[in-house]
């Protein structure tokens, strides 16, 4: 026994699966927002201000003015990427994730 379907049937199985696959590629290869909030994802303020405006740590692209550094989500854990940053700037004076401050005994173990 064989399974047929007539010319509309086919027409529209050939379009619906067109429409699907188009929405599937799209939603997956779109780009998205790296901060859905709009301010950045991990913030530190430093003991002495940064030399530099700018700082690779932690494989995050770091914006710093005066004695503030900002970032983008990375793909680390906070106490590692607090750790990456002191190595390119110097002492951290407070380090908040997301809105949440680093506990005091992380950010010792940032600092030593």
């Amino acid at each position: 026994m064989t399974f047929s379907l007539s010319s509309k049937a086919r027409i529209g199985a050939i379009g619906a699966a067109t429409a699907w696959t188009a929405l599937t590629l799209g939603a997956a290869i779109s780009p998205a927002p790296a901060q859905a909030t709009g301010g950045p994802y991990y913030r530190a303020e430093l003991a002495a201000p940064a030399k530099d405006t700018r700082a690779i740590a932690g494989g995050i692209a770091w914006t710093c003015a005066g004695t503030t550094c900002v970032a983008g989500k990375g793909t680390s854990r906070p106490l590692r990427v607090c750790r990456e940053l002191q190595r390119q700037v110097g002492t951290v004076a407070s380090f908040t994730t997301k809105g949440e401050v680093l506990e005091d005994e992380k950010l010792a173990k940032c600092n030593g």
